[in-house]
Formats: C-alpha cells, sequence, structure tokens
C-alpha cells in the first residue's frame, strides 16, 4: 500500500542534529520511499492530511516486560528485594499464558498509543510477547529470560522454548535475543553457556546488570569482583550486550562496557521507585557508551510511556548532576531513537525518518494546549509532551492506530479480559 501524508512538520535527525520542515511523506509497502519530492511512479493509495501535525520516528523501549502490564499498581513503596522476591515473583506463579498474552497486548496497546513502535522484552511465557504483537500489529525483539545452574545447562527446558520460539515466530516485524536474567539468578557456569551460545547462533545478548547495591555487594562478597567484572572474566561479552540498569558501576566497570561495546539502557523511572539510585550518566556518556532508553515493566515504573520517562531522564540527572546542560533535549530523544535501534542493531532501518528506512513512524496533534505555542519542538517533545498528543502510529508502513483508535484489536476486549485476570491473581 502506498500512503501520502501530506503537509506535516517532519522531524529528521542525527546524532549531533536536527531539523523540523514542512514536507510530505511518500511510504510505499513497509518503507519511506521519499520525504519533499514525490518519487518516480508514486500513485498514492490513501493520503492523510497531516497540516497541523508533526511526524516524529517511531520510539524505542530498549527494555521492558510487557505482560507486567498485569501486575502494574500491585506492589508500590516497597524494597527491591521484598518487591520483587516476595510480591512480584509469587503473584507471576499465579499468572496463565493465556493471562500473558493479555497483558502483553495491553501493554502493545499501552506502547502505540505514546509513540513507541518496537520494544525489547524479557518474558517468561512462552510465544505470548510475540502473539500478542503479531495481532497489534507491532515490532518487537523478544527474549525468553532464562535463569538456571550449572546442572541447568544440558537440560534448560527455558532454552529450548526460546530456541523454539525463535524457530516459530521470527518475521520482518519480530526478531529475538538471549536472556540470561541477571548474575544473581544464574550461576557463572549458566551465564557462560548462555553467552557461547548467542555467539555461535549470532544473537544479542539482554541481561539485568548492576541494577542494585544489593546485587553488587553480594556479588563482590561471593567473586570479589563487581558483576560487570565477573561478566568480563568469562567472556560473555563476546556477544553483543543490551545491559539494563547500569546503575551501580564503577569507573573500571565503564571501562569494561565501553571496551566490549556494551549498550547502556537506563530505566530512570523504575531506578528511582525501586531506591535504587540514578546511574552514571555524565561518565557513560563520557565515555562513549551507547546510551538508550526503556521503562522496564509495569510492576516497577506503572507505565509503558517514553515520553514520560524521556521528561524524567533528562530533569532527574540535569538535578542529580547540579547541570542544567547535560542531556539536552536531542540526546535525550536520541537514547529513544537512534540509539535503541543502534542497540538492537537495527541502525540502518530503525530510528530515523529518512528515505529507505522502516515506515515506522507517530503522528503528533501540535493543538494541544501543552505545546502551545509551537516555537521550540524539539524541547517541547522532551520537556512539554506526555504522550497523549499520539493520534496516529505506522509501523512498518501499516497504520496500527489511526484518529487514535486501534486499527487491528478491540480496545475494549483487552480492558474487560486484563481486569477480569487481575481480579483472579490478587485473590488467589
Amino acid at each position: 500500500m502506498n500512503i501520502l501524508l501530506k503537509g506535516g512538520l517532519v522531524l529528521q535527525h542525527s546524532s549531533e542534529k536536527f531539523s523540523i520542515e514542512k514536507k510530505d511523506i511518500y511510504i510505499s509497502e513497509d518503507k519511506i520511499a521519499g520525504i519533499g519530492s514525490c518519487p518516480q511512479g508514486f500513485i498514492a493509495d490513501k493520503t492523510v492530511d497531516a497540516g497541523q501535525k508533526l511526524m516524529l520516528p517511531g520510539l524505542i523501549n530498549a527494555h521492558t516486560h510487557a505482560y507486567m502490564t498485569l501486575l502494574r499498581n500491585a506492589a508500590d513503596d516497597l524494597a527491591f528485594d521484598e518487591w520483587l522476591f516476595k510480591n512480584v515473583m509469587p503473584m507471576e506463579e499465579r499468572l496463565t499464558e493465556e493471562d500473558a498474552y493479555w497483558g502483553n497486548l495491553l501493554g502493545c496497546m499501552e506502547m502505540i498509543k505514546t509513540g513507541t513502535t518496537n520494544f525489547l522484552d524479557m518474558h517468561m511465557f512462552n510465544n505470548q510477547t510475540a502473539l500478542a504483537a503479531k495481532k497489534i500489529g507491532m515490532r518487537a525483539v523478544i527474549s525468553r529470560g532464562v535463569v538456571g545452574g550449572a546442572e541447568d545447562i544440558n537440560n534448560s527446558y527455558r532454552i529450548e522454548e526460546a530456541f523454539a520460539e525463535m524457530k516459530e515466530h521470527q518475521s520482518d516485524l519480530l526478531s529475538f535475543c538471549l536472556a540470561p536474567h541477571a548474575i544473581y539468578t544464574c550461576d557463572v557456569d549458566f551465564l557462560k553457556h548462555v553467552s557461547d551460545l548467542a555467539y555461535k547462533n549470532q544473537l544479542r545478548l539482554n541481561i539485568h546488570l548492576s541494577e542494585s547495591k544489593n546485587e553488587v555487594d553480594n556479588c563482590l562478597k561471593q567473586h570479589n569482583m563487581t558483576p560487570v567484572e565477573l561478566l568480563e572474566k568469562i567472556d560473555f561479552f563476546k556477544a553483543p550486550t543490551i545491559a539494563a540498569h547500569c546503575v551501580n558501576l564503577t569507573e573500571n566497570d565503564i571501562k569494561i562496557l565501553k571496551t566490549r561495546n556494551v549498550s547502556a539502557v537506563t530505566n530512570p523511572v523504575s531506578n528511582m521507585k525501586l531506591g535504587n539510585g540514578f546511574a552514571p550518566m555524565k561518565e557513560l556518556l563520557q565515555a562513549g557508551i551507547n546510551v538508550c532508553i526503556g521503562t522496564d515493566g509495569s510492576a516497577s515504573n506503572n507505565t509503558l510511556n517514553l515520553f514520560r520517562e524521556m521528561s524524567i531522564l533528562s530533569f532527574v540527572h540535569k538535578g542529580n548532576n547540579e547541570d542544567a546542560c547535560i542531556l539536552n533535549a536531542l540526546e535525550t530523544f536520541n537514547m529513544a531513537t537512534i540509539n535503541g535501534a543502534r542497540a538492537l542493531g537495527m541502525e540502518d532501518s530503525l530510528g530515523r525518518i529518512d528515505v529507505g528506512m522502516k515506515a515506522d513512524l507517530s503522528i503528533i496533534n501540535l493543538n494541544t494546549p501543552q505545546l502551545q505555542p509551537c516555537s521550540n519542538l524539539m524541547s517541547a517533545i522532551i520537556y512539554s509532551m506526555n504522550g497523549s498528543e499520539v493520534e496516529s502510529v505506522i509501523i512498518n508502513g501499516k497504520f496500527v492506530m489511526e484518529n487514535n483508535k486501534f486499527t487491528n484489536i478491540d480496545e475494549e476486549e483487552v480492558y474487560e479480559q486484563v481486569n477480569k485476570i487481575r481480579r483472579r491473581i490478587e485473590h488467589a
């Protein structure tokens, strides 16, 4: 299908500069075929009046657990260990695979509603993220979280599930990586085994790393080294790695992450809510590490809204570093677009609005009080928008939401199902 987005403002950006100009966008099948000038032979099947609208590249949520929408607001105001081991994990055990499907679908809805077109998911329910993303038409990089010890190396059903899921669901919209959960749920031999599998199969690794002070302190007691140093010792980073959180890092940790080209995903709201502190953003940026942004799951964040996350990220580090110039609007926006695409190995097709890129973008309604007057729109994206301004979303050249209506799902059915599930697991 050929789509013409006519007369809107288009944000085009790189790592160092951006422009916002009134241009037409020509979409052919799944790609952007032209910007400004009509490609030869292009005939629009659908023309959309984009006047008074802003076209943004789709945002990339580089770390989440979409099914956890079912646990939203269920375990708040608790210390990390109590939150995870005494509250979240017991509730997770009451969930079925069908429950997870509806939770994932709700997560996809929330992300699309707030301009996210691609997400890196770590899950524990085989196939359900993939089925939900397929249903709604969303792009996703999916990883089955795996835990275990040396005894699981040759007999891990979770790893078997991960590879079976890849084989069944790999597509233009869905890709996969391996996800050893963390150093405190996987022993050293198992971590090395999963890393070896990723390297052998040319897959990326997705792991929680140095999230809490307890994680680091326990690792120092047990191994006399930090979690990053432990992974470096076993050559874990030989496969391209995406490390979520990276809050409690030493100077040497940062050097290792840079040398190994690890992408660090910052999750500011989750880290603050669970009392885990702030990632050393200034040091990560000075080291030249690819930093991207994720929401984490709704159990620890309460939303999957990257506009909220970007705003808080910039404000928090300006205040924490007592430096109003750190994390300017463009740097922050890059973390949710270009940097996220780079972490996923998709920088040649996602994260920017340019000819030849995948047609993943959102259409923003500028006629809202918080965006008036329309002066500095890059600042407005980070400091004024809250996600409600997203009017339509295109993924892979197809509208998945148009004029605030989902095109592939029944929104009310999802709400009905997730509330039934929540009532059941709360009273189990």
